[in-house]
């Protein structure tokens, strides 16, 4: 079999695309040589990284929608000027380096300090820059949720969904009441994730 790397990428374009049966079919049309396959290699290349782009935009967003943000934010559109945050630390969090030790991270601060701002700008580059999957949740919707959850006998359904995620944020804890019940499920749910 001869080596063309621009024949080998496109096998491994095709893989990457879950398209087996066409990276058998190029494979055998390498071995074979074929000069009209070699002249074909360009544009069935541009073609294949358009697919994989065109799949990357549309699972990025797919991720931004499931993760039930409340506004699309980023860092760029933080104030660290007026806001009382130390900015050294929101930029490390902003790496994402704490999702791959599955580390907590809890903002503390009184209501306009910026903190659901930066939880859904840690959450949006985590999906966008780090492909991991996050949801965001107002702590009581969450409580409610599990409390509904329990009242529906399907206890746990939430806590599994959750358990396939990379990134859970709850906004506004400790800022509306919720049963002492509802806080032993969530307090349950916790130290499950």
């Amino acid at each position: 079999m001869r080596h063309d790397p621009a024949s080998a990428a496109v096998v491994v374009m095709l893989r990457d695309l879950r398209m087996y049966g066409m990276a058998q079919a190029v494979g055998d049309l390498i071995e074979q040589g074929a000069p009209a396959f070699d002249a074909a290699v360009p544009i069935l290349s541009q073609l294949l990284k358009a697919e994989m782009a065109e799949r990357e935009v549309r699972s990025i967003a797919y991720q931004i929608k499931a993760a039930k943000l409340p506004a699309y934010k980023d860092l760029t559109g933080f104030d660290f000027t007026s806001a009382a945050v130390d900015e050294a630390m929101v930029r490390q969090l902003h790496r994402g380096d704490f999702i791959d030790g599955a580390d907590n991270v809890v903002l503390i601060g009184g209501p306009g300090t910026g903190k659901t701002h930066i939880a859904t700008a840690l959450a949006v580059q985590a999906i966008e820059h780090r492909r991991r999957k996050a949801r965001f949740f107002a702590t009581v919707d969450l409580v409610n949720a599990l409390e509904q959850e329990k009242a529906m006998n399907r206890a746990g359904q939430l806590a599994e969904r959750l358990l396939r995620l990379d990134l859970v944020v709850l906004d506004e804890l400790g800022y509306l009441p919720f049963s002492s019940s509802g806080g032993a499920m969530l307090f349950h749910l916790l130290s499950k994730l």
